[in-house]
């Protein structure tokens, strides 16, 4: 077959193949049985591997998945993909229009467009001159990941455009509710572990490094936004007909509003109908029609002022407490743990609910043997509401903390003034479990792979002793555990070497000091840059730094007195770790650098610990309390003593508007 006719046909079959996905994917309105859809594809295949100088870029066999990456490339976002406010009644919905019109003036009256808020992950899609070039998770809203390889699979993502023209758009990947039932049978029936919700599949089969996995799995996107594009729109409902008029998949509910009041009843219908879509949403999104009145909203650092997302109220329902049992934490907290008859809520099966410790028990009036109504908070962990009184039988037991820990048996400690009791044996197997954990976590040292299963193996075949002894294990070692694989092991071993050079924070933080959580362990690192001049730190020196209280002074110096630490840490320099922390060029740079703030009161557009980050970000800190070494007093509503402390040390004190415009100009 000569040139111009293998092209030609690879051309005429990828055209035909991305029609008839536009009709199955986009449109749910196939045109073809399967058997032919599949003969067209496995022709192009076909032709792809006789021809493979000819294949065209945009050819819709990427939709198989290909090469597997060996790393994610970071992404900046051009438009930052901002976080939402977000509205919990009807009385927030009507809040912010107000706060909209306020900003507006009188004679102003804006349009709402009211969307559904899938519950999947975000992702920003570019194209030029009408191909895909790069798609990217949204990351921390400035900096995604490169996930074009994984975005590739999926069907309902056009890679050619019905026009050539450059525009980045942004959507939402999910998978349907069926398909994920679907997809966890055929889990179970292969002997692997089932998905725990359809969200979570979706966000790890876009961050897998094989794109073959994620072309596995039944992906979808809806399209809800553009940041860029090349024609002259005044409307969000008019930019919806055009991205599907590009070829994209978008919200086909979507409704134009007069006003609030009709926003309103649209939400109210939807937080009934929402079991009723093939989906599932945790909310709907209400933005400003009109784009040129968004330009005169703005955005506050964190989000637009023009949208607020309806978030349903949490979903409740009424279980038994069959059992209650105690777990033991890293610290050597014993935490009570309720075991409830099988629920489904909010998308998955609670089995479990934290009890916090006994004055929780005793405040809630709980016994084994309850009913009780639970719901999840935030939509992620159970929390038991309250106890049914009404339909005890007077068969229920008291619940009893015990004396001795359940791990190894030493006498339990509870110190004056703390709620918890806690295991002071710093030999305790459960502790050593939990330990090893929290260093793997991904907020520490992030190994993925090495979850409380892999380590619990570890620890019983002898292999691991202390958090070092992670990085001395071996291919054979990992390989002669009970249902490990060749491929899980080479992956393991790859995210324990990556981990060595994660910064000094992470490893400090991963050490699980008590009182030292990811702020102290970057505060603690950054003033001294290095794990050596930490750990010979004088109580003084360390009291000297603002963020720094004495009780964690107290458990710092504890930390590096233990006879066991300074061997785990030559081990871990041996085995090249990183212990240092890079200067960040923020701190040599920014007007912040090297400022102290402390916060007070309730900021309006921001978390404290938004506000945190940002000044980290800048090279500043955050303490705790005012002193004479506090450079501002940023001041939120209802603030309190610290206010009066300030105003009596002179310190400034800056409103977040003030502290808006000091990080924009840093």
């Amino acid at each position: 077959m000569e040139h111009n006719k293998i092209v030609k046909r690879m051309t005429e079959l990828k055209n035909i193949i991305e029609e008839h996905n536009y009709y199955y994917h986009v449109r749910d309105n196939p045109e073809i049985p399967d058997a032919t859809y599949d003969a067209f594809v496995q022709e192009l295949l076909s032709l792809e591997k006789k021809y493979p100088a000819y294949k065209l870029p945009d050819s819709p066999t990427e939709k198989v998945g290909g090469k597997a990456l060996d790393a994610f490339k970071p992404v900046l976002h051009k438009v930052p993909l901002l976080s939402l406010d977000k509205a919990f009644d009807t009385k927030s919905l009507k809040d912010f229009d107000r706060r909209v019109r306020k900003i507006l003036g009188k004679n102003t009256s804006p349009s709402y467009v009211v969307e559904l808020k899938v519950d999947g992950l975000a992702v920003s899609l570019t194209y030029l001159e009408g191909i895909l070039q790069q798609g990217s998770t949204r990351g921390d809203g400035l900096v995604g990941e490169d996930i074009t390889h994984n975005l590739r699979t999926i069907r309902s993502i056009p890679l050619t455009l019905e026009e050539k023209v450059s525009i980045e758009v942004r959507g939402e990947v999910f998978i349907p509710r069926q398909d994920f039932l679907d997809l966890n049978k055929r889990r179970v029936e292969r002997g692997e572990i089932p998905l725990a919700n359809p969200r979570n599949a979706a966000a790890g089969s876009l961050r897998q490094l094989d794109s073959t996995v994620a072309a596995s799995r039944p992906l979808d996107i809806h399209i809800y936004g553009a940041s860029d594009f090349p024609i002259n729109l005044n409307s969000h409902k008019k930019l919806f007909d055009y991205l599907k008029k590009l070829g994209f998949k978008v919200d086909n509910t979507v409704k134009l509003c007069q006003n609030i009041e009709e926003v309103i009843d649209h939400c109210l219908l939807w937080q009934e109908k929402r079991l009723d879509l093939p989906y599932d949403i945790d909310g709907l999104v209400v933005k400003v029609d009109e784009l040129n009145l968004r330009n005169i909203l703005g955005s506050t650092a964190r989000s637009p002022r023009w949208a607020i997302a309806y978030k349903f109220p949490a979903e409740t329902g009424i279980t038994k407490i069959e059992n209650i049992t105690v777990q033991v934490g890293r610290t050597g907290v014993i935490t009570p743990l309720a075991h409830l008859q099988p629920l489904q809520l909010a998308g998955s099966v609670v089995k479990k609910a934290t009890l916090h410790n006994e004055d929780y028990i005793k405040d809630k009036d709980i016994k084994i043997g309850d009913f009780c109504s639970i719901h999840k908070a935030g939509d992620i962990i159970p929390e038991i509401i309250q106890v049914l009184k009404e339909k005890r039988t007077g068969k229920e037991k008291d619940f009893m903390m015990p004396d001795k820990c359940p791990s190894c048996a030493t006498t339990l400690h509870r110190q004056e003034g703390e709620a918890a009791r806690r295991c002071i044996n710093p030999l305790c197997p459960a502790q050593k479990l939990e330990r090893l954990v929290h260093f793997a976590s991904r907020s520490a040292m992030d190994i993925e792979g090495l979850g409380p299963a892999t380590v619990e193996q570890l620890l019983n075949s002898g292999q691991v002793e202390d958090l070092a002894d992670i990085y001395y294990l071996t291919a054979d070692g990992l390989l002669s555990m009970e249902r490990t694989a060749e491929k899980s092991v080479a992956n393991l071993l790859a995210a324990i070497d990556k981990s060595k050079k994660q910064p000094l924070s992470r490893l400090l933080y991963g050490f699980g000091i008590r009182l030292v959580g990811v702020q102290t362990a970057r505060v603690l690192a950054r003033q001294y840059h290095n794990l050596a001049a930490i750990s010979q730190a004088s109580p003084e020196e360390l009291s000297n730094i603002p963020e720094i209280g004495p009780k964690i002074v107290e458990n710092v110096q504890a930390f590096f007195k233990q006879v066991n630490v300074q061997s785990i840490i030559e081990k871990l320099q041996r085995a090249g770790v990183n212990m240092k922390e890079e200067q960040p060029v923020a701190e040599k740079e920014s007007t912040l650098a090297g400022k102290t703030f402390v916060l007070t009161g309730t900021l309006s557009n921001m978390t404290r610990q938004e506000a945190t980050s940002l000044i980290e970000e800048a090279g500043g800190s955050v303490a705790a309390q005012v002193s004479k070494k506090t450079d501002y007093l940023l001041l939120g509503e209802k603030g309190g003593s610290k206010l009066d402390k300030a105003k009596k040390l002179g310190i400034p004190v800056i409103t977040q508007e003030d502290f808006l415009d000091l990080y924009h100009r840093s």
